[in-house]
């Protein structure tokens, strides 16, 4: 419901939107979230994260990037994923004018506090379709056993 009330330029809702996002642009953003919709600023890329008995699983969505620009690093159990997201316009004569930017742009960095049973030398990642995909080994020690009764 909000988020069609805020799309209406014409709307007296749309216009307080308008005005927010030239403040914002203006006088820089205070790091705290201004509307409904947004998020504070560093917390891109959205992440997912899960484990298996094996494994702990990272997801980050990152669409639109070039796997090399991505930078991967896992310190004492600490995961950091970092890189840089291009504005995406192409102004070569400086005749466009934007009026609307919703898409984050600049660079990102993103840490994860990782349990204390995972393998650093056990990490792979992969990327595809924009979303990383990190998978984090745990150690045998702290696998899960089976003793038989005897």
């Amino acid at each position: 419901m909000y988020a069609s009330l805020l799309n209406q330029p014409n709307s007296l809702f749309g216009q307080f939107e308008l005005l927010r996002r030239e403040l914002d642009q203006a006088f820089g953003v205070s790091g705290l979230p201004s509307s409904i919709r947004s998020v504070t600023p560093g917390t891109l890329p959205a992440i997912n994260v899960g484990h298996t008995p094996t494994s702990v699983e990272v997801y980050a969505f990152v669409p639109g990037l070039d796997a090399s620009k991505i930078d991967v690093s896992l310190d004492r159990g600490v995961l950091r994923i970092a890189g840089e997201r291009a504005t995406g316009i192409p102004d070569e004569d400086g005749n466009i004018h934007v009026y609307a930017r919703e898409r984050g742009t600049g660079g990102f960095s993103r840490t994860i506090a990782l349990p204390d049973d995972v393998n650093p030398d056990a990490v792979n990642a992969s990327y595809r379709d924009g979303v990383l995909q990190i998978s984090i080994a745990r150690r045998e020690s702290a696998q899960p056993k089976r003793i038989t009764v005897q």
